[in-house]
């Protein structure tokens, strides 16, 4: 009889033990890598969250449109025109593309304005429009301008904040929407900053209303709730990036 303890047997057996943990470890660092590609869960059309609030404003993120929410003032952002460019490769796909659909709600207006140069979209150039009802439920549209989109940098939108801010002061409304579309426009800017600096330059300007309240050199309706809307892939880390920012103001 064969005895188990052969040394053909011994060197099969190691053999066997090698090959079974080589197996365990190759699946056990394919799963990890699987693990860190999976793409992340978008979330879906409608989420909305408070990221906090700053001077009794309530700052609010949500996954829409700007040409499906409803509000008072809704801001949109355009730069320049160039031939295409809310259709180019760079730009968002025109499903998840919100400025698209703002154009098309208005049929074309947003491009026409551009092309013709009777808003040419530089930079804190502003144009407040009435929608025809039943193009976009916002009562009201304020287009500010971008400038040239290749000279964009992060910081603008400190400014577009505050220009934004001080026309819902002046309209007199209670909450507004604001949709950067730099993304749906093609330009591959960094999201958290972006969005930080919109809330910053807004919050400035509800400030120096204020001082000037305090001053009894202005008056204005209190301003509840500005709400930025994001696309779904761009939700989690715009709103991660404010609540941050958010936490330092308290």
């Amino acid at each position: 009889m064969f005895k188990s303890s052969t040394p053909a047997n011994g060197i099969w057996q190691g053999r066997l033990k090698a090959t079974v943990l080589s197996s365990l470890l190759f699946i056990g660092l394919s799963s990890g890598v699987l693990a860190q590609n999976a793409s992340p869960q978008l979330a879906a059309v409608n989420t909305s969250a408070i990221l906090g609030k700053a001077d009794g404003i309530a700052i609010e993120g949500k996954v829409q449109s700007p040409s499906a929410q409803p509000t008072p003032l809704q801001i949109v952002c355009v730069f320049e025109y160039t031939e295409g460019d809310m259709t180019s490769p760079q730009a968002l796909p025109a499903a998840a593309n919100g400025l698209l659909h703002v154009d098309e709600a208005l049929n074309g207006l947003i491009t026409d304005l551009r092309k013709s140069g009777k808003f040419a979209g530089h930079a804190l150039e502003t144009l407040l429009i009435t929608p025809p009802k039943g193009s976009i439920p916002a009562q009201k549209l304020l287009l500010i301008g971008l400038g040239d989109r290749n000279q964009f940098t992060p910081d603008l939108m400190t400014n577009v904040g505050r220009v934004g801010m001080r026309e819902a002061l002046k309209l007199g409304v209670s909450s507004y929407s604001h949709a950067s579309d730099l993304k749906d426009a093609g330009i591959d800017s960094p999201t958290g900053p972006v969005a930080v600096n919109v809330v910053k330059g807004a919050l400035e300007a509800y400030e120096t209303e204020e001082y000037l309240v305090s001053k009894k050199l202005s008056t204005h309706k209190p301003l509840t709730k500005v709400t930025l809307l994001a696309g779904q892939a761009f939700f989690a880390p715009s709103g991660e990036a404010i609540k941050a920012y958010l936490a330092t103001k308290q």
